[in-house]
């Protein structure tokens, strides 16, 4: 089932997710519902605050944006080619390292709006998959990303917190807006009353 997205100024949206056990009701077919919208909405990653759930609980595909940049004629180096597809559960994190590195990032919950992000190159995450099978696994280049940007969803943060506070003002309307239901998606999404 395809779930609504829940829009910018939603507290949930700020709050620190909970840990999960395995016998989370239905999570087999939370983690379905989380495909679903996630692929629905062309997204590449998709964490529970973004679905209304304050749980620690995230999905992520950067295969889709490598398969993207092919169909576009793109040709870039990336040292995590072609991407990972995973559940990410009760996820924390080890260790981030390298260099930070600029990329335009945009967000489900923030629609139309992008900006340029610094994160670490690499990133080590302890986390358990839909299983429930612990891995600690090191991830780098657009994964990291994707990664740290959802791990940023379960820790009630978003990518706009690393934008200058300037940039961040010229942002303000066009947030304000989102956090009122004054925008077009192609997906469902869920607003502040």
């Amino acid at each position: 089932m395809i779930l609504p997205i829940v829009a910018y100024g939603s507290p949930v949206l700020r709050k620190i997710a909970a840990d999960i056990a395995n016998d989370y009701p239905e999570l087999d077919k939370l983690i379905a519902d989380m495909w679903e919208t996630m692929y629905n909405s062309n997204g590449v990653g998709l964490a529970a605050p973004q679905i209304n759930k304050s749980i620690r609980l995230f999905t992520l595909d950067s295969t889709q944006i490598f398969s993207n940049m092919k169909e576009d004629g793109e040709e870039h180096d990336y040292p995590d080619s072609p991407g990972f597809k995973g559940v990410f559960i009760n996820a924390r994190i080890v260790e981030k390292t390298g260099e930070e590195w600029a990329y335009n990032e945009g967000c489900l919950s923030i629609p139309k709006i992008r900006e340029d992000v610094k994160r670490n190159e690499t990133v080590t995450l302890e986390y358990a998959d839909e299983n429930f099978d612990l891995h600690t696994k090191t991830f780098n280049g657009i994964t990291a990303r994707v990664i740290l940007h959802e791990y940023d969803h379960i820790e009630g943060k978003l990518f706009i917190d690393y934008i200058k506070p300037l940039k961040r003002t010229l942002l303000k309307r066009k947030l304000d807006d989102i956090s009122k239901g004054k925008i077009k998606t192609d997906y469902r999404m869920m607003f502040v009353k």
